[in-house]
């Protein structure tokens, strides 16, 4: 794996690391990560789907991750719209892979950029209002009030991605959230929270009905994983209604974390995807 640093469009910069560009040169595939992990979470599965493909595989950290520059508090999806236009230019790829809120800004932006080849899975988009945060009055009140903890648990229970782990009651998560402060990804979680936040606003704020997405490319994948949550279902359906030539794919066993996990059969269905 190799590591770049790259300038954007409005003279910030983006990390990305690339998996595999010894295996061949040329076009890649760019994957944007989901809300609250960083381009390292999916190191397993980019080294899998570059072995698959024999092409490398790019994923960049969206600014407040790593190396990349902080988010705006006035974020917007156009921002990492633009980012991900300064990656493809910069690895000289046209295909996209996106993940859950990733996923929602690769069919936003996949509207308007050179993306010849999109996949998403368990895209966090808002189509007639699909997505909901009912929860944020409350989160910000945590905050307000320091209680991070507490704050990180109606976040989780509040985006139902956790599995089991979301469906605790909010005090005993509010204390597993205390318990694991220390450990790495209890870390993780709370430096990535804030832009979570921001970032489902954003996805809301950009809701709109199906049809201005036929301008989606004519290759369009939609995976959504057997046990995530329903409502990524309820987008991806009315999205892949419109879409002609689009393919439609359930993974069976995979929650949301799937593409964190790499399982074998989605980096199949990805991989002949990608290569045509």
């Amino acid at each position: 794996m190799t590591r770049d640093i790259i300038m954007t469009h409005d003279g910030g910069h983006l990390e990305v690391l690339t998996t595999g560009g010894e295996l061949a040169a040329g076009s890649g595939v760019v994957v944007v990560p989901a809300s609250m992990v960083t381009a390292t979470d999916y190191q397993r599965f980019a080294q899998k789907l570059s072995e698959a493909l024999g092409r490398p595989v790019h994923t960049f950290n969206r600014r407040g991750r790593g190396d990349s520059s902080p988010q705006s508090e006035d974020y917007t999806l156009e921002a990492d719209i633009r980012d991900l236009h300064d990656v493809m230019k910069h690895t000289s790829s046209t295909d996209v892979f996106g993940h859950s809120f990733g996923g929602a800004v690769a069919l936003h932006a996949a509207r308007t950029l050179p993306v010849e080849r999109l996949a998403v899975y368990d895209p966090a988009v808002s189509v007639n209002h699909s997505v909901k945060a009912d929860w944020t009055p409350d989160y910000e009140r945590a905050t307000a009030a320091g209680d991070y903890d507490r704050a990180l648990a109606i976040l989780i229970k509040g985006v139902e991605t956790g599995g089991a782990f979301a469906r605790m009651p909010l005090s005993m998560l509010t204390l597993a959230n205390k318990l694991a402060a220390g450990t790495p990804l209890g870390k993780q979680m709370r430096e990535l929270m804030t832009c979570g936040v921001r970032e489902i606003k954003a996805v809301i704020a950009a809701d709109m009905p199906a049809e201005p997405f036929v301008e989606l490319p004519l290759e369009t994948l939609i995976v959504v994983g057997e046990k995530s949550p329903a409502y990524f279902g309820v987008a991806c359906g009315q999205i892949h209604d419109i879409l002609s030539g689009s393919s439609y794919t359930i993974l069976p066993g995979s929650g949301h974390d799937g593409p964190i996990k790499a399982p074998e059969k989605l980096i199949s269905e990805l991989s002949e995807f990608f290569s045509g």
